[in-house]
């Protein structure tokens, strides 16, 4: 018996819609919705490893208690009463003795992250974060001082562009399927891209123009095309003179970052500077400066986010046609959006967040998302207070935290870590229990609400029952709330009357998702009227060049320019970053992925490596001053002499997952945990690292 279900991809955040043929029980095939324009059927190679994911013998097929010391791997296998009542019996236990605020709760976020919160909010925890935070908080934190509005309240008009500028974002090899198509159509009409990275990525490949700048320049570089842009007046006068707030002040600041001072700093040409500013701004409006995904590089990140969103602005293509757009809900068409359980009433909570945001000492930070980096700290110190439960949620602090080694001696403090996860992830081989949560084609989820042009609801639909004894993640969630006396904010008994529920007064059923795996709140794309109708959540109604969510907080909106240095001799600026095949550090064991990429290497330029005596496929050791580890160098002028770059998500400590066991180098072991301390992100390059020939 054959059928065809409509679901949503969880091989990495994107959430793509797909479409599922099962054959007698067994996912046959996977491939992209055909009904969503933009996906068309097409999918990306993690998409398509979603079925190896499915039948890996290697993933967790039961709930697990520690028997042995963490991380010794030494389990016994329980049953889920067992375990749940072990998880919940402790959790009891540190509630009772220090509060709920001694409980936190890491996830990358997800379609029951409104489950998750409800959980911490009815014990009285602030202690929600996501990985979010770890890759994009200041990107979130710099689109809320100059809009209002959240880079995930915003999109991009791919499709329509005619010029996008990338700042190392790898669009083509951090794949997000109905992007990269509408970019491809974008070039096939005529559109340019202009590539900026210390590295040629595939990306830069598919560039007009590709820059090698120096690292840690970007910031340089913008301010001398907001120079520029600002003296021959190549920017959107009307809209301009409409929509934004602080012009003159900006243009004071900038008067001294002319082209030629950029070049210096940057190594780019001055000419070329001003070649892209007069040539980008013939397409106005119809133009991109990306802001990015991953903005979590340097210390100062806030600013550089800021300065590419102010590029759009003076383009005027914000709110625009092959621009950027905001987002819209169901509101702007009289309906009503998907209910969540975090709509409920629930007790005040009177303590501050364990990383004190939205206190003097991180008073910008997105509180929905937090400042992960900030927990190894936090448990150390007991400041504010102590935290003695860790609930990892498919999220992994030992490989996305910076400083392997501080983040394992804050974890050995912790009175119980639970790992919910479908792997052997790192962090799992590091709990005390093991909640093994079924995979995205096992179960049937949360209602994904999708705003854009057009807003929508999507829907994840169980397309297979779970083969080993797992279960949802919003049911682990309910049973252990139930076994703490928190139960009544859980109002289902499975995954569907969790759905209907929050169907309740959208206007659409269950049933309605069975034809093409979503619904539509209407058939036309939503712009808002640029003379009259633009709707920023500043306090002033504009787009603030001059920030007063920045300058409220004491903080200024255009800080002077601090040079980048170079490293010190032998030394090189450490530069992290992903490819098509793998999702952070989720996939390195997927037995399809694996096969094609295996291991991760360091990239190192020519003739720095023939100076330290290293050949292409070398072993080296890499050094930092918190970490070291053995890794194989990839010898090649595709990258600045300043920087080596290494993939992200490799050198795996779980001895479960044979395929990745020790394999590469886990880029967190050698980063240090520092962090933009205005936007929130961590400043995963501003590492400096040896090579040295083994």
């Amino acid at each position: 018996m054959e059928k065809e279900v409509y679901s949503l991809c969880f091989m990495c955040s994107v959430r793509c819609p797909i479409k599922v043929l099962v054959k007698d029980g067994q996912v046959k095939w996977i491939e992209g919705n055909p009904h969503v324009p933009g996906i068309e059927g097409s999918l990306c190679p993690r998409g398509a490893a979603g079925i190896s994911m499915l039948y890996d013998n290697e993933r967790v097929k039961s709930p697990m208690i520690r028997v042995g010391d963490r991380g010794s791997g030494h389990w016994k296998k329980a049953s889920w009463d067992e375990a749940l009542d072990y998880v919940a019996d402790k959790l009891k236990q540190i509630i009772e003795a220090y509060g709920g605020h001694s409980v936190a709760i890491g996830e990358r976020t997800q379609l029951a992250t409104h489950v998750t919160k409800t959980f911490l909010k009815a014990i009285k925890s602030p202690n929600h974060f996501t990985h979010d935070a770890l890759c994009k908080g200041s990107v979130n934190t710099a689109c809320r001082s100059l809009f209002g509005y959240t880079d995930a309240q915003m999109g991009v008009d791919y499709a329509n562009t005619k010029h996008i500028v990338l700042y190392g974002r790898n669009l083509f090899e951090s794949i997000a399927v109905k992007e990269v198509k509408n970019m491809m159509k974008a070039l096939e009409k005529g559109a340019e891209i202009t590539y900026i990275d210390p590295r040629v990525t595939v990306t830069a490949t598919k560039a007009r123009r590709y820059w090698q700048i120096r690292p840690g320049t970007d910031l340089a570089l913008n301010y001398a095309l907001i120079h520029l842009i600002l003296k021959e007046k190549l920017y959107d006068a009307e809209y301009v003179d409409r929509w934004v707030l602080g012009l003159n002040e900006l243009q004071d600041f900038v008067h001294p970052y002319t082209p030629e001072w950029a070049e210096k700093e940057t190594h780019i040409a001055a000419g070329a500077i001003v070649d892209l500013a007069r040539r980008i701004s013939k397409e106005k409006p119809h133009v991109i400066f990306h802001f990015g995904y991953r903005g979590a590089s340097h210390t100062n990140e806030i600013y550089m986010r800021r300065s590419i969103m102010i590029l759009n602005a003076l383009m005027g293509s914000v709110e625009a046609k092959g621009g950027f757009f905001f987002k819209k809900g169901p509101g702007e068409v009289g309906s009503e959006p998907a209910r969540k359980l975090t709509e409920q009433e629930f007790p005040e909570i009177d303590v501050p967040r364990f990383d004190k945001v939205g206190t003097p000492d991180f008073p910008l930070p997105d509180p929905n998302h937090g400042v992960a980096q900030m927990l190894p700290q936090a448990i150390l110190n007991e400041d504010p207070y102590p935290i003695k439960a860790f609930i990892a949620y498919r999220f992994e602090p030992l490989m996305s935290i910076p400083d392997t080694n501080l983040t394992k001696k804050a974890l050995e403090k912790l009175d119980l870590i639970v790992a919910m996860d479908v792997n052997y992830s790192d962090i799992a081989w590091h709990a005390d229990v093991i909640l093994p949560e079924s995979t995205y084609l096992e179960r049937t989820d949360s209602i994904q609400q999708v705003n854009g042009l057009k807003p929508q609801m999507f829907l994840r639909k169980q397309a297979v029952p779970p083969r080993y004894d797992t279960r949802e993640g919003a049911m682990i969630l309910k049973q252990i709330g139930e076994r703490i006396g928190i139960g009544e904010n859980f109002p289902y008994e499975n995954m569907e009357e969790l759905v209907r529920w929050q169907l309740e007064g959208t206007g659409f059923t269950l049933e309605d998702f069975d034809l093409k795996g979503f619904v539509a709140y209407g058939k036309n794309q939503i712009f808002w009227d640029r003379k009259e109708g633009l709707k920023f959540k500043t306090p002033s109604g504009k787009i603030e060049f001059k920030s007063s969510l920045l300058e409220n907080a004491g903080f200024e909106s255009f800080p002077a320019y601090e040079p980048i240095p170079s490293p010190q001799k032998d030394r090189f600026r450490l530069v992290v970053g992903r490819n098509a095949l793998h999702t952070h550090i989720s996939t390195q064991n997927n037995p399809y992925l694996n096969e094609l990429c295996s291991e991760n290497v360091i990239w190192i330029n020519k003739e720095k490596a023939e100076a330290l005596g290293i050949a292409d496929g070398d072993t080296v050791e890499v050094a930092s001053r918190v970490g070291k580890g053995k890794i194989n160098a990839f010898v090649t002028d595709l990258i600045h002499p300043e920087a080596v770059f290494m993939l992200h998500g490799f050198g795996h400590e779980s001895e479960k997952a044979t395929r990745s066991y020790q394999k590469g180098v886990n880029d967190a072991l050698l980063q240090e945990n520092i962090s933009d301390r205005i936007g929130g992100s961590p400043a995963f390059h501003d590492t400096f690292v040896t090579i040295t020939p083994v």
